[in-house]
């Protein structure tokens, strides 16, 4: 572990929002959810309790600037690498929120591109008062990019093992809405200079959470009505904007395995649903 970050271990911050039907439409009118009564699709509460750092408060990448409630790790290149979450009951779309993050543990690891940071974070989530939604989410922070990312090469892709299996190109618009859905203004998913010339992206990068919903999304499709009750993702590789990804599934126990696979048939985020 690098100096000092054994400090923010522990450190809370507690945040506060309302519900309101008209965000919901949004959410749903993005990404293809439908309104249930059972509450706001799965997925929304990333839209919920947003961090509210000014444009002054920002650091060069478009996210808050290091050292408040996250360590200022070194490393400038941030991904939310992987989440586990709990659905432990509705929310409603006039709920009031209240989330309380802890930030677990700090760790640093070698890789093939130098030192790798991690931070985990635990969310604790209440709707009206009632625990909603508990998280351990997964920020990965890792070291200029050595050479340029290449994009993954359209080829024979094998989807025979997968049970369900949906298509989706995730355009400029789509990752525009849902950073504005999520107040995130992080650069490498609208600002293609930045992303290609500072961080060597070849191309505007999915946002994790949108991949991820999107599969809870796909779930919510196939499930015949089931609840999700539990739901984990770990990101494998960056998916690009305009390219083509397939969402595919297939049962395991009392749930789902799920993937998301590229263009060339690599696996770009891993998952599972455990349903209720």
């Amino acid at each position: 572990m690098s100096d000092g970050f054994d400090a923010w271990i522990g450190k809370t911050e507690r945040l506060s929002d309302v519900v309101s039907q008209g965000a919901v439409d949004r959410f749903c009118a993005t990404l293809g959810a439908k309104a249930s009564n059972k509450g706001v699709p799965p997925g929304f509460h990333w839209c919920t309790c947003l961090p509210n750092a000014s444009l002054a408060q920002l650091g060069e990448d478009g996210h808050p600037a290091k050292g408040g409630f996250l360590p200022p790790i070194p490393a400038p290149r941030r991904m939310w690498a992987a989440s586990a979450v709990e659905f432990l009951a509705p929310i409603a779309p006039t709920a009031t929120i209240d989330r309380q993050l802890t930030v677990a543990c700090v760790k640093e690891k070698s890789g093939k591109s130098g030192s790798l940071y991690f931070v985990e974070v635990e969310q604790e989530t209440t709707a009206d008062g009632v625990d909603a939604v508990r998280e351990r989410q997964t920020i990965v922070y890792r070291e200029p990019a050595a050479e340029p990312i290449l994009l993954p090469k359209a080829g024979s892709v094998d989807l025979s093992e997968w049970e369900f299996t949906e298509t989706v190109t995730p355009s400029e618009t789509m990752l525009l809405r849902y950073s504005a859905l999520t107040f995130n203004a992080h650069r490498i998913h609208y600002d293609l200079p930045y992303a290609r010339d500072v961080e060597g992206y070849p191309a505007l990068i999915v946002h994790a959470p949108l991949m991820a919903t999107l599969l809870l999304q796909f779930v919510e499709r196939i499930s015949d009505g089931r609840n999700i009750v539990a739901f984990s993702f770990r990101g494998q590789k960056p998916a690009f904007c305009n390219q083509e990804i397939t969402l595919t599934a297939k049962p395991d126990g009392n749930g789902l395995s799920l993937a998301v696979i590229n263009v060339a048939g690599e696996t770009v985020m891993s998952a599972t649903a455990e349903l209720g």
